[in-house]
């Protein structure tokens, strides 16, 4: 398969090219870094942002969102949402 794009350089401006399955945790950093979460499932999303130093909740995140924020932890508590997928 040919890639038009493989010779791009990646930045946060371009489209991610992997997605992956980001499971609650109450230590586990992610890896690698995403870009953004989509999120399939609506609720509220307790996270550290890549270069915070304090958790942040974003409250009611509707289903089908794309939160454009590079998370280093999405937390197991107080986190409702569901089937979220890293994007990186």
């Amino acid at each position: 398969m040919a890639d038009r794009f493989d010779s791009q350089i990646d930045s946060l401006t371009q489209p991610a090219r992997q997605a992956f399955a980001i499971t609650p945790h109450a230590t586990a950093e992610i890896d690698p870094l995403p870009k953004a979460l989509y999120i399939g499932t609506g609720g509220d999303i307790t996270l550290r942002a890549a270069d915070g130093q304090a958790d942040v909740v974003f409250k009611n995140v509707a289903a089908g969102q794309i939160l454009d924020v590079r998370v280093r932890y999405v937390r197991a508590a107080g986190t409702t949402a569901a089937d979220i997928v890293g994007l990186a």
